[in-house]
């Protein structure tokens, strides 16, 4: 345990916010696997300014077992932390403290902290260590991080997403697809409102729109109970548009986001929001020739994590575990990605997504050990097979 907390400590202390680079903290895992004679490639992203890493332990064979983990944090600023967010703090309640401690790299830590038994107990199908860039900002590094599995590893049999899930195995995921639309209308003056068209009231009809999609999942029955919001989600998360109080105002923008369940998919929803516009475009160019409204997407969608395909990682994870259950997640991971390159995956990790992405995140001590037990129950198992 005090290995996987020193391993802890020493990653929080990179400041891997998705803005600033991974490189240190990539280095840093480098030189210790290098240390152990671990194996690993470096996967840089277009400009070198960020990398993924894949390790494998043990045998060049089928069958292997994948950890996946994504090395970004979140941004600290305006949140009223109470420690330094980039060290790690124990103020003896049981809790870790630190930006990341949660989501993702007590994960991270404990896989690394087992490297040494691993690498001891004769492993009969290898273990991988597959650590990415910038997924807290559309899993933008786990396709190349993947594609290179692929591509250079005897197909693994399942993929373990790190998450944090209070160590119980999560089966299903939604996909997540963010998205900025923006309204150009007429400029007029605001005591003439039948000679413009307001692009904020136009936004603001659209708005509305995305919100009612949603209650129309509902009492068309598109609800899987699974999930704790058991619907796909439409929300607007900002919206800026205008100029004066006194001008009908020209350009509108918006961001918001589509989570849409494994059953649903984003085209078929962004389609109902797709067709409004069309008819209020349709309604609207007769005053206003100049109308559009355009829409663009500011990542690639992520897909879902379907509970399919995946009994050798769901069972994997279970026999580990000592569980019986599984449980569905609202928030987008890497896990659908691994599923769509053919994989079984599931995810489990330590920490409750309740602590990720807040003031004085923490780490329960007492999770940091069950994913230690974990990692080491991971080995033995792969150590024992014929």
């Amino acid at each position: 345990m005090s290995d996987t907390t020193d391993l802890l400590e020493r990653l929080v202390g990179f400041d891997t916010v998705s803005r600033h680079s991974n490189l240190e903290l990539i280095a840093f895992i480098e030189r210790y696997l290098a240390e152990h004679d671990v194996p690993f490639t470096r996967i840089d992203n277009d400009d070198g300014s960020k990398a993924n890493l894949l390790a494998r332990i043990g045998p060049g064979v089928a069958g292997g077992v994948v950890l996946s983990g994504h090395t970004d944090v979140v941004p600290v600023d305006g949140q009223p932390w109470s420690s330094d967010p980039f060290t790690l703090t124990d103020k003896g309640d049981g809790r870790l403290y630190g930006r990341g401690s949660c989501d993702m790299k007590g994960f991270i830590a404990s896989a690394l902290a087992q490297v040494p038994q691993w690498q001891a107990s004769d492993l009969q199908r290898p273990i991988y260590l597959a650590f990415s860039y910038d997924e807290e900002v559309g899993c933008l590094g786990a396709p190349r991080l993947i594609e290179r599995l692929m591509a250079d590893a005897p197909t693994p049999a399942a993929v373990i997403v790190g998450e944090p899930t209070l160590m119980a195995p999560v089966v299903a995921q939604k996909g997540i697809t963010n998205l900025r639309t923006t309204v150009t209308g007429r400029e007029a003056h605001s005591s003439q409102v039948r000679q413009g068209v307001s692009a904020v009231h136009v936004a603001a009809r659209l708005v509305t729109r995305i919100e009612d999609i949603m209650a129309e999942l509902v009492s068309e029955g598109r609800v899987d109970p699974l999930f704790n919001v058991p619907h796909s989600s439409l929300h607007v998360g900002k919206i800026q548009g205008g100029t004066a109080i006194n001008i009908m105002a020209r350009e509108c923008h918006f961001d918001w986001e589509i989570r849409h369940l494994p059953t649903d998919g984003f085209e078929a929803l962004f389609e109902r929001f797709q067709h409004y516009a069309e008819s209020l475009i349709h309604d609207l160019r007769p005053r206003a020739p100049q109308i559009a409204i355009h829409t663009e997407h500011l990542t690639e969608t992520v897909p879902a994590l379907a509970d399919r395909d995946n009994r050798a990682a769901v069972t994997l994870c279970q026999s580990l575990l000592g569980a019986t259950d599984s449980e569905a997640v609202a928030y987008a991971t890497e896990a659908g990605q691994f599923q769509r390159a053919g994989l079984p995956t599931v995810i489990c990790g330590p920490g409750s997504i309740a602590q990720a992405h807040q003031p004085d995140e923490y780490l329960e001590v007492a999770q940091l050990e069950a994913a230690d037990a974990f990692m080491a129950a991971l080995g033995q198992r792969l150590a024992s097979i014929d």
